[in-house]
């Protein structure tokens, strides 16, 4: 930082990930209306990584909580599909 500047916050500036907005941006690649790279970039300033840490973080902390209740339950970290 240079002398005399000031420190910016970067998070200060950010809204919170809108999920209806993020799929908007999605489904417009899927139905061919944008370029990969432009859906990315959507992606990217609309939050999506704030998203999904937040969706681990409380599936970690969700998970956590339900098996402190039951004996000799064990958290797994795979998911099998049933079909």
């Amino acid at each position: 930082m240079l002398s005399g500047e000031i420190p910016y916050d970067w998070d200060m500036d950010r809204p919170a990930p809108d999920p209806a907005k993020l799929l908007d941006a999605w489904m417009e690649w899927e139905r061919g209306e944008e370029l990969p790279g432009r859906v990315m970039s959507n992606l990217k300033t609309g939050g999506l990584r704030d998203l999904l840490e937040d969706l681990v973080a409380n599936r970690d902390t969700a998970r956590a909580i339900d098996t402190e209740d039951v004996p000799g339950s064990v958290a797994t970290d795979s998911w099998t599909p049933v079909v």
